[in-house]
């Protein structure tokens, strides 16, 4: 509804992992996930389809290697989906997700990532599921900091989308600059999306990549053989670098639209 979308349908998902708790990370974006500024209350309905039914319809209807899956989250609807329908994993053309870590470890637990650690069960149904897979780890996500100047780009901007924006990263780099002492705060997600409009802003590796799940000290690992030592199949693409200035000039040009 802010970005004048409501066309796009919302489909509501799993609310617990495969076979854990449930992990929120209240303690860096707020009980709602979305705290900061003041938002209106959304007037669209959600839709009465459950989100995994909806991605098995839509797949099953759809070409071979035709649809890009793009996981902002925890992988449990599409790990649901491809354990509910297997059949329906050759639909896919990839999936460009954020999650993991390995050079820049986790964020937490020492060695977990946190979408990866929320339901590590749901990450290795994917990672082992045949289908190509684009990861945008810790690695990578944390050279796309906010500055002052950054947001003060969106600010400028003076659309009620970037107005948002500027606001919530006022409110949630906040953890990441008492925490790390960086100079502000990753922008995760929107990574996932502009790898598809402008995959030459990454730079990253073919390999293997599997996902830890019987360990207490290392669950929701991303084990990431970025030097090839283990012989195992090549599963993702794994990023590792970004151009940083470049990834903020098309944020921008794009939000500067809605």
């Amino acid at each position: 509804e802010l970005a004048g979308r409501p066309d796009i349908k919302v489909f509501a998902g799993c609310d617990v992992p495969l076979k854990r708790p449930l992990i929120t990370a209240e303690h860096v974006h707020g009980k709602t996930g979305l705290d900061g500024p003041k938002m209106a209350e959304p007037t669209m309905a959600l839709q009465s389809q459950h989100a995994v039914d909806f991605i098995i319809d839509t797949l099953r209807t759809a070409p071979v290697k035709s649809v890009t899956l793009c996981p902002l989250g925890p992988l449990t609807n599409i790990a649901t989906a491809f354990l509910k329908a297997p059949d329906i994993i050759e639909r896919v053309a990839e999936i460009v997700l954020m999650g993991g870590a390995y050079f820049e470890v986790g964020n937490i637990t020492p060695t977990a990532e946190f979408n990866i650690y929320v339901d590590p069960e749901a990450a290795d149904i994917v990672f082992k599921s045949g289908a190509s897979l684009v990861v945008m780890p810790l690695d990578v996500t944390h050279k796309a900091l906010t500055t002052k100047a950054r947001i003060k780009a969106f600010r400028a901007l003076g659309r009620p989308a970037a107005t948002m924006v500027a606001e919530w990263t006022d409110f949630f780099e906040r953890f990441d600059m008492e925490k790390y002492g960086s100079e502000g705060a990753p922008l995760h997600d929107p990574c996932v999306i502009a790898y598809l409009i402008r995959p030459s802003l990454f730079e990253g590796r073919l390999i293997n990549v599997e996902v830890e799940t019987g360990s207490s000290l290392t669950l929701g690992m991303t084990v990431a053989d970025w030097w090839g030592v283990s012989g195992r199949p090549v599963n993702a693409l794994f990023m590792g670098n970004l151009d940083a200035t470049a990834f903020y000039a098309l944020l921008v040009e794009r939000i500067g639209t809605i």
